[in-house]
């Protein structure tokens, strides 16, 4: 069929409380114009982010029942843990709360003044995190990957040169190599499998241990199905097995594609490297066989990562962004293209050309959006990345509003009512007005700053 419908049916539901754009203006304004800052119940469609955000299936739901809260030596780690050796083959699992836990760990333990720690794109808790630790996160993307209008298929990709170039001059600074699927900084854009193993292998040649953050991994394995030549006839499951071969260890959300409301892991082969993680994980999180996590959440995970890799479901999951992706150029309107995996990202800075910069165009798209349709995106631009660690302050390359689509949440006429919100911004784009900020902390500061109008 030309439709590609939903491949689950709803069984339960919540209110969405209808808001006026009068209400909106308020609300705004009392949140000091950041979206995080508002209350859920005053937002219609909730596309700030896809981490934790899902809906369980039935099937997670009984789960939840099986969960044991025995404190060491749980039923629920041995499922969670065959789970997650079913699809990554690592040596050593240990479960964390959430993604950023797992690398806060790690770079704890890899980390350090003068150091630095390429990837194709660190997001923001993972450059965070690095930061923290003194040492410099390097963002290594391909060129088309800054191109929000190229149609690369595999804009996400580390550049390779540039990866040899620096473990060529920098080798003693550089404790290991991420890369980050799919790349979500850079229009949630995957990553190809010949990339992977390029990095790999170059990572293998230097010396130095390779890590994955593997958040979207089902998503990243799906295009490499659909993009990359000789994929197609294999399984998602085969993907993600050989994706994760080529790797030393990985950092996980199990918020994202592990279809959870929270929990995470740390994947590792060095036992020494493990040994460390799970003593420092004991400070910090909890025994290493539940991690920071209910029994329940680790059942809850181990149901969802034998849901996640369901092909229905990802070509369905990936058809939602296409959709409003297809309308919006079809209306003129500036965004990523080809569509992600995970979010519709809008280009504030080919939307908004008046609006500089360091007056955060990506933030004025994002509240316009909110008052319009009581739509909640996220600024991924200079209020995300534009802080240094030095306190000083540059215009990030791109300006993007996301658009994150919880999985299993929301139906097409919400995929509609987010298009028609964008084409009524669209229309009126040029009477909008930056941003700026008010009030901030010292790091990752989009989460709790404030702002006013220019």
């Amino acid at each position: 069929m030309k439709t590609i419908i939903e491949p689950f049916r709803i069984k339960s539901v919540e209110p969405i409380r209808m808001t006026t754009r009068d209400e909106r203006q308020a609300i705004l304004a009392k949140a000091h114009y950041n979206l995080f800052s508002i209350p859920s119940r005053d937002v219609l469609i909730d596309l700030l982010t896809d981490s934790g955000t899902a809906a369980m299936s039935a099937e997670q739901w009984g789960a939840l029942m099986r969960g044991d809260e025995s404190y060491a030596g749980s039923p629920s780690f041995e499922r969670f843990e065959s789970a997650v050796r079913n699809l990554m083959p690592f040596r050593h699992i240990i479960p964390t709360h959430q993604g950023r836990a797992a690398e806060a760990i790690l770079f704890n333990l890899l980390g350090g003044p003068g150091l630095i720690i390429p990837s194709n794109t660190h997001f923001d808790t993972t450059r965070g995190n690095i930061e923290a630790t003194g040492a410099e996160a390097r963002d290594l993307l391909i060129a088309e990957g800054h191109d929000p209008q190229s149609l690369h298929p595999f804009k996400g990709n580390m550049d390779i040169a540039r990866l040899e170039a620096l473990l060529a001059k920098e080798q003693a600074s550089v404790p290991c190599v991420m890369l980050t699927i799919t790349n979500n900084a850079s229009g949630g854009q995957p990553v190809s499998l010949d990339n992977i193993k390029a990095t790999a292998a170059l990572a293998r040649r230097f010396g130095k241990p390779f890590f994955i953050d593997g958040c979207r991994f089902a998503e990243n394995a799906w295009f490499i199905k659909t993009r990359e030549a000789g994929q197609d006839q294999r399984s998602i499951v085969e993907i993600v097995r050989e994706v994760f071969a080529h790797a030393d260890g990985m950092t996980m959300s199990a918020k994202k594609d592990g279809f959870a409301n929270i929990g995470g892991w740390l994947a590792l082969n060095d036992e020494t490297l493990a040994s460390e993680a799970r003593s420092r994980l004991i400070l910090t999180e909890g025994f290493p066989t539940y991690g920071g996590l209910a029994g329940r959440d680790l059942d809850a995970i181990a149901q969802g990562l034998s849901e996640i890799v369901d092909e229905d479901y990802l070509r369905y999951r990936v058809r939602v962004n296409e959709y409003i992706v297809e309308r919006l150029v079809d209306a003129g309107v500036p965004v990523m293209r080809p569509a992600g995996g995970h979010a519709v990202f809008l280009d504030a800075k080919a939307m908004l050309p008046h609006i500089p910069s360091l007056e955060y165009p990506g933030q004025a798209l994002a509240c316009a959006l909110y008052e319009e349709g009581g739509i909640r995106g996220c600024e991924i631009g200079s209020v995300m990345f534009g802080l240094q660690p030095d306190g000083s302050e540059k215009a990030a390359d791109m300006e993007y509003v996301r658009l994150a689509m919880p999985r299993r949440v929301y139906t097409q006429s919400h995929a509609d009512h987010v298009i028609e919100t964008t084409l009524a911004v669209h229309e009126r784009r040029a009477g909008l007005r930056g941003m700026r900020v008010s009030k901030a902390p010292i790091r990752l500061r989009h989460f709790t700053c404030q702002f006013e109008p220019v």
